[in-house]
């Protein structure tokens, strides 16, 4: 069999893979990109850009519910699920014709199938059109991760919903169970319920969002009571039976065996690596449990292998992938780069929104540092108040040494967009007269952040500051 050379291949075309390919091309290094599945991975697919279209027209249905609080007079809405998915369908679809109209224009070959290692440099491929076989100095392994199933939940059972087929509901459910109460459980949970289905969250922590700040989960929970949402905390699921026009799930709870009757039962209890399937045991490659170890510059164990995104230890966050990509292209195009970013921001698209970068107020506690905090409500920012969207608050956490900010968490209205500064003040070592100085526009919810930060110091203006502000 004849094989074909690159100067690298990148083994997945996700939020880690293609960027990589593309920056690859940019730096003139000639490569290859083997997809199996997806042209832009589960993020662009079938996770993060389907998912938050679901999720604004949830927001969307919702806000026009409750228009007349603003005089505007609406008949009762209704969800037409065809229509929706269809829609979602175009926002998809637009985007991963981009992810290939850019790799080619970047001089990117591309190649569909399945891919194993027969050795550290090269791969078999089998495809529509064969087997082919690829080598290269440089391979990139940016495999990405599934969804975790657990036993008596089969994902191929009809019941027996992952997020890729909760994204593809033909109508929206009248009764559903979650299984598990992070953030994809929460975020597709909560959409279902603002359009009209009755939701259960079943969790195994005493908890939603194990690890988050405590304010925030009360804050979230608080708003699934509203919308309806049943919380079930400290349960195990234990199984469930076909029933008459349904399912009965069973669970156990510290009050004893419950069961339900839904429609669905959708598990997101984590997801992992897609390492089992590329036959990695052919490159001696080092793992620590099923991910790939890697260091600074993504370099692996073996010579001439990189890993990248959710096969790695760390976050599994798209955008985490996308920079370890763009960094992983630089190292292999021989610069001096590595991965030093002192924050991955993280954004929950649930209603509040969540987002977060750098340590949260109690992890700053358990790492020993004393802090000061700044804290401002929506409800004090006037931008906030002329949506009609004021739940939520900006926590600023500074050391208290230095008044460097360690982190910032943010729920509330326009979180996912307003954490990139927050991001940026960590990245630069800010101090909290920094943010406090630097003048933002009026009337927005930015503004928040510039309060928050002056708060930490005592000298916020437009909340009562905790201590009289302190003499310069």
């Amino acid at each position: 069999m004849e094989t074909i050379r690159y100067q690298a291949i990148v083994l997945g075309a996700g939020p880690g893979g293609y960027p990589c390919a593309i920056r690859l091309g940019q730096l003139g290094v000639k490569t290859l990109v083997i997809e199996r599945e997806y042209w832009g991975g589960v993020c662009l697919n079938v996770g993060c850009i389907p998912s938050k279209a679901l999720i604004t027209a949830g927001k969307r249905f919702e806000e026009i519910k409750h228009a007349d609080q603003m005089g505007i007079i609406v008949g009762a809405p209704a969800i037409d699920m065809a229509k929706l998915q269809a829609w979602k369908g175009t926002v998809v679809g637009k985007l991963t014709k981009g992810v290939g109209d850019l790799l080619k224009g970047n001089g990117v070959d591309m190649v569909q199938g399945e891919a194993k290692f027969v050795s550290p440099k090269v791969l078999e491929v089998t495809g529509s059109a064969g087997v082919q076989r690829y080598e290269a100095d440089h391979i990139v392994i940016a495999v990405g991760s599934r969804p975790i199933e657990i036993p008596g939940f089969s994902f191929k059972d009809g019941r027996i919903l992952d997020s890729t087929k909760a994204l593809a509901l033909p109508e929206v459910p009248k009764r559903l169970a979650v299984i598990g109460g992070g953030y994809i459980g929460l975020e597709l949970g909560g959409m279902l319920a603002k359009v009209g289905s009755q939701v259960t969250v079943i969790e195994m922590a005493d908890q939603l969002l194990p690890g988050f700040d405590p304010e925030v989960v009360r804050l979230i929970s608080r708003r699934l009571k509203k919308d309806k949402v049943t919380v079930e905390l400290k349960a195990q699921a234990l199984g469930w039976e076909e029933g008459e026009g349904g399912a009965t799930l069973r669970f156990r709870t510290p009050e004893g065996e419950k069961s339900l009757e839904v429609d669905y039962i959708l598990v997101t209890v984590g997801r992992r690596p897609n390492t089992d399937g590329c036959a990695l045991e052919n490159t001696g490659v080092a793992m620590e449990g099923r991910f790939i170890k890697t260091d600074r510059q993504l370099k692996t164990s073996v010579s001439g292998l990189y890993a990248i995104g959710d096969c790695t230890t760390g976050l599994m966050l798209a955008h985490k992938a996308t920079h370890e990509g763009e960094v992983c292209a630089e190292v292999i195009a021989g610069h001096n780069v590595s991965n030093d970013a002192k924050t991955v921001p993280a954004v929950v698209f649930t209603d509040p929104e969540i987002a977060t970068a750098g340590l949260m107020e109690h992890e700053a506690k358990a790492k020993g540092f004393e802090v000061k905090v700044g804290k401002i409500p929506f409800g004090a920012i006037g931008r906030a108040l002329t949506t009609g969207d004021t739940d939520g608050f900006i926590k600023l956490v500074a050391n208290a040494a230095n008044n460097r900010v360690l982190g910032v968490t943010i729920v509330g209205p326009h979180a996912s967009d307003l954490i990139s500064e927050c991001a940026l003040m960590i990245e630069m070592d800010c101090e909290c007269m920094d943010v406090g100085l630097t003048i933002h526009p009026h009337p927005t919810l930015g503004e928040g952040i510039m309060e928050a930060a002056k708060a930490a110091l005592g000298e916020a203006v437009h909340v009562m500051n905790a201590k009289p502000r302190a003499a310069h």
